[in-house]
């Protein structure tokens, strides 16, 4: 097969058709994965307490609000399960089939998400539902970053590694765009009355359509060589938990840590946000959507920035300019926000926005290079699961207990500080194998050799 990273060690400024076709692929999934995801966050901050957790709702608004802000959290700890059942389907049955299911039962799960009668009609049975059908989201997301971030990584020109892993990466914003555009297009459609007897069901039956428009993409994008070529890539980097724990713990435990606060500052923005702009400042939810879709494009423009700044400074240079600007920024922030000006919260959002993106860009071509190629997939996959855990997975729900016990939004701004300044320890320590042939060690002319063979890391 004729391989773009292969080639572009004859000429390093190609941009091949392959190349194009493995930026396209990585860059569907993870937009439709996000939109999934960010559509339940947004709703969480809007309407799924009242709708779901009514006892709560009339008792303790803050309680309520807090419960429904867990049950983004909840999706996050199956990711890493999700990541290994995906692995084991994707190396026996191809990971054409391992894809497609992840979209689809992500997708289903969504919709399904619009179907469900709420407490007032189903009593403690609704938010039961809803907890597994989030379950079923987590799970099924749990595989699809680490694959489309190799994808994009192990294909890419070796002075444009950087750039290339950002492309996985700007399907976040973009999937927090369409999000928030789609929830913009129907709270400006629809009165607030019916919106929130049912119209809010509406943005998560829309995933029906991004799934028929990601299966089809997906489809003529997968019977490429470039897909059948990274099946047999997966099958050579993936390496059973135990194995990887043993002998890549302390990698995993600095991927985990190095996420960590970029996640955590990503779910304020993503989910908390919108909430506590219309609940506690006021704000009309139109305007909230307005600031975040915004915030988004901005978080899109420095993540592409982050990737192309990770391939000329250094990936750790980069992630460390993102995260001593988000420590310096996490507290001051909160002095715009709590004025109520809408253009004052969008220059606290936007730049928060491009402190992550400087954090986020180069993520996937650092992540590639700081494990060996035989538990590469594995450990770059399990990394970023557990970094989303203690990061983003309960952020808006402590965010909101901080809110609810001291009164004091700055207090946010301390805890995001203090997660970027451990994040920012982790990135500095870490030794990515920057410049190394990731595809040398799969050229192998024995699969089975051990991890020490395989090893081709440097100390960089």
């Amino acid at each position: 097969m004729d391989n773009p990273a292969r080639n572009a060690r004859g000429d390093a400024t190609v941009i091949t058709g392959e190349h194009k076709k493995v930026l396209a692929a990585t860059l569907i999934g993870t937009s439709i994965e996000w939109y999934d995801y960010f559509i339940y966050a947004q709703a969480a901050g809007l309407v799924l307490g009242p709708m779901f957790f009514g006892p709560f709702t009339k008792s303790n608004p803050s309680l309520s609000q807090i419960i429904s802000f867990a049950t983004i959290g909840i999706a996050f700890l199956f990711r890493p399960l999700g990541a290994i059942v995906g692995g084991y389907l994707g190396d026996r049955y191809g990971r054409k089939l391992s894809l497609i299911l992840t979209l689809v039962l992500m997708g289903v799960s969504t919709a399904l998400i619009g179907l469900l009668p709420t407490y007032a009609q189903a009593g403690v049975w609704a938010p039961i539902m809803l907890i597994l059908l989030r379950v079923l989201q987590g799970f099924s997301a749990g595989g699809e970053w680490g694959g489309a971030a190799l994808m994009a990584v192990e294909h890419a020109p070796v002075n444009k590694r950087s750039f290339f892993g950002s492309f996985p990466q700007i399907g976040t914003p973009i999937g927090m765009i369409i999000a928030t555009l789609t929830l913009l297009f129907f709270t400006g459609l629809l009165t607030n009355d019916q919106f929130l007897d049912w119209g809010w069901r509406l943005p998560f039956l829309f995933s029906i359509v991004l799934i028929v428009v990601g299966l089809v993409i997906r489809r003529s994008v997968e019977e490429s060589p470039v897909f059948k070529e990274m099946q047999l890539r997966r099958k050579q980097s993936s390496a059973p938990l135990g194995y990887l724990m043993r002998h890549h713990t302390r990698e995993v435990v600095l991927a985990a840590l190095i996420f960590m606060a970029n996640n955590a500052a990503g779910y304020l923005l993503i989910a908390f946000f919108i909430s506590y702009g219309q609940k506690s400042l006021h704000l009309p939810a139109m305007t909230m959507l307005s600031v975040c879709t915004l915030s988004a494009v901005g978080w899109l423009v420095f993540t592409m920035l982050g990737g192309w700044l990770g391939d000329r400074l250094g990936r750790v240079r980069t992630f460390q300019i993102g995260y001593v600007m988000l420590a310096v920024w996490a507290v001051p922030m909160w002095w715009l926000i709590d004025t109520g000006n809408p253009v004052l919260f969008f220059v606290a959002a936007v730049v928060i926005a491009a402190a992550l993106g400087l954090s986020y860009g180069p993520q996937a071509a650092l992540y590639a290079e700081m494990f060996p190629a035989n538990v590469r997939y594995s450990g770059v996959s399990i990394g970023y699961a557990l970094g989303s855990i203690l990061g983003g997975a309960f952020a808006a729900s402590i965010a909101q207990w901080i809110i609810s016990a001291y009164n004091q939004s700055y207090l946010i701004g301390v805890y995001i500080a203090i997660l970027s300044v451990i994040s920012l320890i982790a990135v500095s320590i870490a030794k990515p194998a920057t410049g190394v042939d990731l595809n040398a060690a799969h050229e192998s002319p024995e699969p089975g050799v051990g991890p020490a063979h395989l090893r081709t890391r440097s100390g960089a």
